[in-house]
């Protein structure tokens, strides 16, 4: 198998998956007065501080949470709740985890606007601009886009915010090891972060909040500083800011290398027939190629890239076994059928030459077969016997 969706998640670094389970015997619990307590306090500490070294922020600004999607909600709902009322901005290219929380803040009396992308899928700060009103309190933009792996103006969107006293937030979850993301190169009030995203484990997570602000706790209990009570986990906290401080350590060497292999992938999926990419060209993250094939019947097409053995994605991995066709390229102006037949390939850390030669070539056989099976009543399977 090629594994070509570390969008969706990254396998463990092996450095970090050391040190996670050295830390598993650890059983302590950090909020606990005793030597066992203060033994987990203090590994529980040292990982959130290399992750704000990583962030370029004090410790005591950052939330730790289960994942990117919790950080969303506790930004977006905790900005919202703690004011009551009012108008928040965001764009309808955001992930679920806050577009979703905005349709419920709607069904609470807050007005939502979503700003529409161009056809490249950017989003612009006079964009921003223009939709700010006296009553909005959060906007919400995220810094890579998942699917297709255009990178946002963060920075000029935050300055525009800041200049008209609205907070600013962006879900950097796609952002922390593929594009400088310290608090200083995105000027957020609130950032999102998970660390499965860049090799460290499932389960944790954090939210960046900058000194001052306050938010309405999702969670109750005296943990994080009141802002997420439950006991922390731990082995994947510890795990997360090592994962983070070699993230940010080989960024420049490693974005280099996925902007090779992204190139010479793209040449050759592009190569094609009828096979176009989504997103922008160049101010996109150096591991995302999103492409649509057209008139390919895209169920075909991702059943027989798994049975090519190929590891890619039809779209946010969160979405997978939804029968509906990508938000966010819908948003860009692709018909359902187009959108359906769309494969979004991610590379990584572990990624190959030689396998990104593979995927290419895998690529364009499953492209024959969905096609052939598009245009006759038999199955993709049958079409590839």
């Amino acid at each position: 198998m090629i594994y070509l969706d570390y969008a969706a998640t990254t396998p463990l670094d092996p450095e970090v998956k050391a040190a996670v389970e050295g830390v598993l015997s650890v059983y302590g619990n950090p909020s606990s007065v005793h030597g066992v307590g203060r033994q987990a306090r203090q590994l529980l500490e040292e990982g959130r501080e290399r992750l704000a070294k990583a962030l370029g922020c004090k410790p005591r600004e950052l939330v730790l949470t289960s994942g990117g999607t919790e950080s969303d909600a506790l930004a977006i709902y905790g900005v919202a709740l703690a004011r009551g009322r009012g108008h928040l901005v965001s764009s309808e290219l955001e992930h679920s985890a806050v577009l979703t929380a905005l349709k419920n803040l709607e069904r609470l009396g807050f007005q939502v606007t979503l700003l529409k992308p161009d056809s490249r899928g950017m989003i612009h700060p006079e964009q921003v601009a223009e939709a700010l009103r006296p009553d909005t309190l959060l906007v919400s933009l995220m810094t890579v886009n998942n699917e297709i792996g255009n990178v946002y103006p963060v920075r000029e969107v935050a300055e525009v915010c800041r200049a008209r006293g609205v907070l600013f937030h962006t879900d950097a979850v796609q952002g922390l090891g593929t594009v400088p993301c310290r608090v200083e190169d995105l000027g957020a009030d609130l950032i999102s972060l998970a660390a499965h995203k860049f090799y460290g484990p499932k389960g944790a997570g954090a939210l960046y909040v900058r000194k001052g602000l306050e938010l309405f706790p999702l969670m109750p209990g005296k943990q994080e500083q009141g802002y997420r009570g439950g006991t922390e986990n731990l082995p994947a906290v510890y795990g997360m800011g090592l994962a983070a401080e070699k993230a940010v350590a080989v960024l420049a060497q490693e974005s280099q290398k996925l902007l090779g292999l992204r190139a010479r992938l793209e040449a050759g999926l592009l190569a094609l027939p009828g096979v176009e990419l989504n997103g922008h060209p160049t101010l996109r993250s150096p591991k995302h190629v999103n492409v649509t094939v057209l008139e390919a019947d895209g169920e075909a097409l991702l059943l027989n890239l798994d049975l090519l053995g190929l590891a890619v994605s039809s779209g946010s991995a969160c979405a997978s076994g939804s029968l509906e066709p990508s938000h966010v390229l819908l948003a860009l102006g692709r018909s359902r059928a187009e959108a359906r037949a769309s494969v979004r390939f991610s590379l990584g850390r572990f990624t190959t030459e030689d396998e990104v030669d593979q995927a290419a070539a895998l690529f364009a056989e499953a492209v024959g077969r969905s096609r052939l099976s598009s245009a006759s009543p038999h199955s993709a399977a049958s079409a590839g016997a």
